[in-house]
This record gives structure tokens, sequence and C-alpha cells, in this order.
């Protein structure tokens, strides 16, 4: 029986709940995922009862209740801290935190120009500056901090927070088909040869077609 329930809104289209997922992996919290329709009555009655606001993912564990990713981490930090969700290096931790929240907080426009829709593939998509501009970023992240810490994860030898919360960018690259090279086409394929996304990827396209509008959480 699982030990907690992570509220989701969808697998094929929500980074979010990917992020949440991936994290209770990393902390090993068995968890009991519910996809909250929103033409679910009930579900929807449960999250408001749960959270005025309905954010998604929220992860139910006991009597506690925690909603936004970053806040699940750290609950998770905080309550298992012999998982290693955070590395064990000062400077690292510190990098950790920094770059996870950059990617709570920031690229909007890869956000809106490439979301997450993992049964799609689009090669020939057209990229303007915008995301361009994130992308630069995100790979100027990756190849830092895979050259600092020696990969094959960003921060070594096993995953972290960071990896859980740049995960889904991996898959919006192969979706529409960003030219990834060296270190950081390394990266992606650590990212994607992970059990634990192989087995999301797989629910997810197993995932009966629709586009919930419960995950508020700057999704798209």
């Amino acid at each position: 029986m699982a030990d907690a329930r992570l509220l989701i809104s969808s697998r094929n289209y929500s980074s979010w709940s990917l992020r949440g997922w991936l994290l209770c992996r990393l902390a090993g919290l068995e968890v009991e995922v519910s996809v909250a329709a929103a033409d679910d009555p009930a579900a929807r009655a449960e999250l408001l009862m749960r959270s005025s606001s309905i954010l998604l993912p929220c992860l139910i564990h006991g009597e506690v209740t925690v909603w936004d990713t970053l806040a699940i981490a750290e609950y998770l930090n905080e309550t298992f801290p012999k998982a290693g969700l955070l590395p064990e290096n000062r400077a690292a931790r510190a990098r950790s935190r920094s770059i996870s929240g950059e990617m709570h907080s920031g690229f909007s426009a890869l956000r809106s120009s490439l979301p997450m829709n993992l049964r799609a593939h689009v090669p020939d998509f057209t990229l303007w500056s915008g995301p361009k501009a994130d992308i630069d970023r995100i790979l100027t992240i990756w190849n830092e901090c895979l050259e600092k810490w020696g990969g094959p994860w960003l921060f070594g030898a096993r995953p972290g927070i960071a990896d859980a919360m740049y995960a889904p960018v991996v898959t919006r690259f192969l979706t529409y088909g960003v030219r990834l090279d060296g270190a950081a086409a390394r990266y992606a394929d650590t990212i994607m040869s992970w059990p634990d996304m192989a087995e999301w990827v797989a629910a997810a396209k197993a995932e009966p077609e629709h586009v919930t509008e419960l995950d508020l959480e700057a999704e798209f």
C-alpha cells in the first residue's frame, strides 16, 4: 500500500507533475498517483477542501498536504534526509538550489513556445529568439554543472532535486528537435535512460487524451 498520494493533472502534458513524482521517487516515498481531471466533481471537491487555489501537483503524506514543486522538494529533503536529494558539498547544494529556483521561476518563453507533450514529435519546429535564449541558458547551466561535478547527473554520480527539475526540459528538447551536442546530449541520454522516466513516459502514452485546466503552477 502506498505511503502517500500525489495529485497531478496529466502525465503527458504536465511537467510539474513529472517533477513532483520524480522527487517522490528520489526520496523513496511510495505514492499513489491520482489524476485530478477537471471534469471530475469528486476530485475537484477534494482539492478545494485541501487548498482553496487548487494547485497541482499536491502531495498528501499523512496529515501533511504540500503543493508547489519546490515546496514538495524541500519537504521531502527535510523528511527523508538520508535520501540525498541535495548534494553533500555545500557549494553544490547552493548551486542546486539556485538552478532549481531558476527553473521554477524562469524560462517563460520556453514554457509557452515548447509545451510539454510526450506523445508529440515536431522535428522541424521553428524557434524564435525568446526560447532560443532560454535554451542557451539551460545548456550553459547543464554544461557548467557537468564539468564541475563530473556527471553523469548534474551534481555527480546520483540524481537529485535539480535533475528532477530539468528532466521535463529534456523531453521538450526531444519533442521539438532541439539540437544537443557533447555533454548536454549525454546528459539528455542519462535522463531518458532513467528507469523512473521510462515508467512515466510509458504511463503518459497510455493516458486518455485530454488537457486538464487544474494545473495552475505556470505549467505552459
